[in-house]
């Protein structure tokens, strides 16, 4: 695949897709950065998707990661799987892990199925029932590490993510007991339930206060050395503890920057990969919602992947200077700033280039 003009090191139709096949989901947790799109849009026809993946599968996309909502309300969500197969890509996916039983496990092993599938990605936010339902409905728990075990015992490639929040924040060593210990997993991921979704409405009962993030980002710190570093993060506590000590180590050398750094250059999505809406909506990442480059059927993927202004303003953020933000301005820190995921930064903000406070180091020397 050839570069578009102008953007040397992008190919001519992205790599890989985040396809949320649909809007509807068994459960109703607390903080689902989907839950606002979820109410306002309808899913597309079993017809309307194979269709897609025909498209996508000729432009020579290698994989897609397929989420909802929860894909597996989905009846028709083997079909669509097999569409995917027979279009020669790879595929994820995501749940919440509570309609995962034995029958939807025999299910993979028809046709290229398990072959083809890079992971089951499942969302567990604590140790026990007490803690994890919190922020989900009840029994949610049981039935998602049921699916974990379950798939962990079939040798599926199986992977978790935590999102950390005021419920399970002290409960953090005890998950990775569970999961590292217990289940037996090479490892787990963690983030942040952010002001976003339905985090909007549950905020002040679901996202950390500065004391607790501090706190859960020493706890993860201390956690992940002592198991090896086997806990991972892109995103929120531990991610924040990693970035934060490495500018204080730069600066105790007596470094102002870091190449690479001081600009909006914190998302490097949108250079191999783009989004789809569960009612065929493209944007440039499904946390990017607002952010909309037309429909499927009525444009061609190729063609909004290499010219649409929303996805090129959203590359373009990494040749914008940090300071150029009215609050960055004159900050002594800059040239290690990365301005944080344009994602939350407008759910909070509304505007594309400005600064996640949570990625502020000035921010964060006045609370430790």
């Amino acid at each position: 695949m050839k570069s578009p003009e102008g953007y040397p090191g992008i190919t001519s139709a992205p790599r890989e897709l985040d396809i949320g096949l649909t809007g509807k989901c068994n459960l109703k947790c607390r903080y689902c950065f989907y839950a606002e799109s979820m109410e306002k849009m309808d899913d597309l026809t079993t017809d309307a998707w194979l269709a897609f993946f025909r498209e996508a599968g000729g432009l020579g996309i290698q994989k897609v990661c397929l989420s909802g909502g929860e894909v597996f309300v989905r009846k028709d969500l083997f079909e669509l799987i097999d569409g995917v197969i027979e279009n020669k890509m790879r595929y994820s996916i995501l749940s919440n892990g509570t309609l995962i039983d034995e029958n939807v496990l025999a299910e993979f092993s028809k046709g290229k199925r398990r072959l083809r599938l890079d992971s089951i990605q499942i969302s567990i936010d604590g140790s026990c029932a007490e803690i994890h339902d919190r922020s989900r409905p009840p029994e949610s728990f049981e039935k998602a590490i049921y699916a974990l075990r379950l798939l962990k015992k079939r040798d599926f490639p199986v992977t978790v993510r935590v999102t950390i929040n005021r419920h399970n924040v002290d409960d953090l060593e005890n998950i990775a007991a569970l999961l590292l210990d217990d289940v037996g997993l090479p490892g787990f991921s963690t983030n942040e339930a952010d002001y976003m979704g339905s985090a909007r409405c549950n905020g002040q009962d679901i996202i950390l206060t500065v004391e607790e993030r501090k706190r859960a980002m020493a706890s993860l710190v201390a956690i992940n050395e002592r198991y090896g570093g086997r806990i991972g993060a892109q995103a929120g506590p531990l991610a924040r503890a990693r970035m934060m000590k490495e500018i204080r180590e730069r600066l105790e050398k007596g470094e102002t920057s870091k190449k690479g750094r001081g600009t909006f250059c914190s998302c490097g999505g949108v250079f191999n990969k783009m989004a789809v809406l569960h009612d065929g909506t493209y944007v440039p990442c499904n946390m990017l919602p607002a952010l909309v480059m037309g429909r499927m059927g009525e444009v061609s993927l190729r063609e909004v992947w290499q010219t649409h202004p929303n996805i090129i303003c959203v590359r373009e953020r990494r040749r914008i200077p940090i300071t150029e933000a009215e609050e960055c301005r004159g900050c002594i820190y800059a040239g290690f700033c990365t301005g944080g995921c344009p994602g939350t930064v407008m759910s909070k903000t509304g505007i594309l280039n400005s600064i996640d406070p949570l990625a502020c180091y000035k921010r964060y020397l006045q609370e430790v």
